[in-house]
């Protein structure tokens, strides 16, 4: 059975990216799913001194375990000031020391959401383009605008055409693991 990892790039407690990705992994079947609540992890600030001094610590070793041991993952990425939060670009820049093609062979559901009206675009479109650098292939991306409005925890997402985007990208990123 494929294996899919999913997880959100914020390490908030109440991250709106990891509500969608609840969201998302509740309706795949026939696949084993493993959800991570990033805001459990937690890593150093990134520095070549602490890594040349400490290396690199279990968590982020698990964590990379977790990846390679995947098939595939969704994430979904949250925003601060127009890019991928501090948390986020500072797990790949420690993944990608450990290994600079950390994502190779791994095909990727790449969402993002946010309370604004852009739904963290422009962090999806930066951590495309930073996922694809270490070997990812990104099948689909999402992106759902006003979090607030267009979802609930109760029901998903709320909204057409939304709702229909989500589904069948979803589909889509299934059919090509």
């Amino acid at each position: 059975m494929k294996k899919i990892l999913a997880f959100a790039g914020s390490n908030s407690s109440r991250s709106k990216n990891y509500q969608l990705i609840l969201h998302t992994v509740s309706s795949i079947s026939g696949f084993k799913v493993q959800s991570l609540d990033m805001s459990k992890k937690t890593f150093p600030v990134f520095s070549e001194d602490l890594e040349r001094e400490e290396g690199y610590g279990d968590p982020l070793l698990e964590f990379l375990r977790q990846i390679r041991n995947a098939d595939a993952l969704i994430v979904s990425v949250n925003e601060h000031n127009g890019n991928p939060s501090a948390y986020f670009k500072n797990v790949i820049d420690w993944l990608s020391r450990i290994d600079r093609n950390f994502l190779i062979d791994k095909k990727v559901f790449l969402m993002s959401t946010s309370p604004g009206r852009r739904g963290a675009s422009g962090s999806l479109e930066i951590s495309k383009d930073l996922l694809l650098r270490f070997g990812g292939e990104i099948i689909e991306t999402f992106s759902l605008p006003s979090f607030n409005h267009f979802f609930s925890e109760q029901g998903g997402i709320l909204e057409e055409p939304y709702k229909t985007e989500h589904s069948i990208k979803l589909k889509s990123f299934l059919g090509q693991i």
